[in-house]
């Protein structure tokens, strides 16, 4: 094997192994780095945190654990009639690894069918474009590249007053391996690792309290929205407490003992296993030298234009250890423009238009801007909205909770914000980011035919509402 490569990636993550995949489909003689070994130290594993400690098992135990929440609660209202369900933990867990085995197979199997050479070791980009691989067992190795691109992904940032022990104080990959199910549950973190975990772990019978340092839920959500879910949540018996700061945990007894301050002094809480998600920071420990040319800020974060090029001539830097949102989907989308573009052609992403979803149920979705950044920015617009419980879909599917809202420029119609809370919001969300997309206007989702009965039927109607036309629901009055 050469040591000289076209493009050499450090990180098979959602950004990395997408990168080097379509880099190889272009033409360019490709390698990869990766470092994560299996739990029996002898095999190389790809696909990152998403696949083996993110998105996908954290998915997986969501979709389990909201059928046995339906089949526990639910399914009598339906007329479906059960005796004593249960939950099989560890058959959970099993299926759960089962999924992340299959895909992160499925990555190894991609990289040979398109001619990526995998490289397993801790990789290191030196001056030059040249990377220093260490494997296993300590040894080094250096290839030299053309381009190089940096995709090292993140890792969940550690506090002072909690640290972790991994049995009783874990972070969000922990959270993932219980064994059985906590009588009492702590989450540092009302974000959307946070809210997902709490769910799965609610669900199961856990009494869950989440503390949030904000005072506000969801800020970075459209607030009307955020507080419609903050409701569904509450019913659902999350306990949710904003304005909570953490001021320190200790184990005893085999309790975690909490302290923290709300709006009503110094508080205590103990739990039987307490999960820190306050937040990943960028994952770039060792991956750089000193004189590699490439520069960062004081919290970890590589600088790149809005093209992932770094300060360094030939390499690249993508997803979590770039600026923007920290979401699997935003690194791909930044891996195939930086393979293009090495490839000679021009490719753009369009950060106005990248999605987030938060996994619980009701799900929650949105792109685009929130009514409280237009007001804040002085922009003129429109609303419209509809409601899930005014929907024969949703209301058929026993799923009638939530919404979809569109915001609109009051000039131009075109759409500015898209928002969905409630069933299948992460799907919804796509017809938003496609219309965003194309530079649809209001009118044009209101003028397109969808299917009856179909959840996407919402869409429509939140279209028409924006200029007060909506047919199924009784519309705002026009101010005079």
């Amino acid at each position: 094997m050469s040591d000289k490569f076209d493009v050499i990636v450090i990180g098979a993550g959602p950004g990395g192994y997408v990168a080097a995949i379509k880099a190889a489909q272009l033409g360019l003689k490709t390698a990869c780095v990766e470092s994560w070994t299996s739990k029996d130290g002898k095999s190389q594993v790809l696909g990152g945190t998403c696949l083996n400690v993110g998105c996908i098992p954290s998915k997986a135990l969501l979709e389990v654990t909201h059928k046995f929440e339906e089949a526990s609660h639910d399914y009598e209202s339906m007329g479906i009639l059960t005796k004593g369900v249960d939950i099989d933990v560890a058959k959970m867990m099993e299926r759960k690894s089962g999924i992340v085995q299959q895909l992160t197979g499925g990555i190894a199997g991609l990289f040979k069918a398109n001619g990526v050479t995998s490289i397993h070791g801790h990789g290191k980009l030196l001056a030059g474009r040249k990377v220093e691989v260490t494997d296993k067992d300590g040894k080094t190795k250096t290839y030299e590249a053309d381009n190089v691109i940096l995709a090292t992904g993140s890792k969940p940032i550690e506090i002072p007053p909690a640290p972790f022990d991994g049995e009783y104080i874990v972070d969000s990959e922990g959270a993932l391996e219980f064994t059985e199910v906590p009588k009492r549950l702590g989450v540092i973190g009302a974000g959307v690792i946070g809210l997902e975990l709490g769910s799965v772990w609610a669900r199961l019978g856990s009494e869950v309290t989440i503390l949030e340092a904000q005072d506000s839920f969801l800020p970075a959500v459209d607030q009307q929205v955020a507080k419609d879910t903050l409701k569904q949540f509450k019913k659902q018996g999350l306990n949710i407490i904003t304005g909570a700061r953490m001021t320190g945990a200790e184990v005893k007894r085999k309790l975690v003992n909490v302290s923290y301050e709300d709006s009503k002094g110094k508080q205590e809480a103990k739990f039987d296993k307490l999960i820190v998600a306050v937040g990943r920071r960028p994952y770039t420990d060792g991956a750089l030298a000193e004189d590699s040319g490439v520069t960062m800020d004081e919290r970890g974060f590589i600088f790149v234009d809005d093209h992932c090029k770094t300060e360094a001539p030939g390499v690249w830097a993508v997803g979590d250890i770039v600026r923007g949102p920290m979401l699997a989907h935003k690194a791909s989308e930044e891996g195939v423009m930086v393979a293009e573009r090495i490839a000679g052609h021009k490719p753009q992403v369009n950060y106005d238009c990248i999605p987030n979803v938060i996994y619980t149920f009701p799900e929650v979705a949105w792109v685009g801007k929130t009514e409280e950044q237009l007001k804040a920015e002085g922009e003129e617009y429109n609303v419209g909205s509809f409601p899930f419980a005014a929907n024969g879909r949703a209301m058929a599917a026993n799923a009638a909770a939530g919404m979809v809202k569109i915001i609109a420029d009051a000039k131009t119609d075109r759409i500015l914000g898209f928002h969905v809370v409630g069933p299948q919001a992460s799907e919804i969300v796509a017809q938003g980011v496609i219309a965003m997309e194309f530079g649809s206007s209001a009118e044009d989702l209101a003028l397109t035919c969808f299917a009856h009965p179909t959840l996407s039927e919402s869409v429509h109607e939140a279209a028409l509402a924006v200029a007060g036309g909506a047919i199924h629901v009784a519309n705002r009055r026009k101010k005079k």
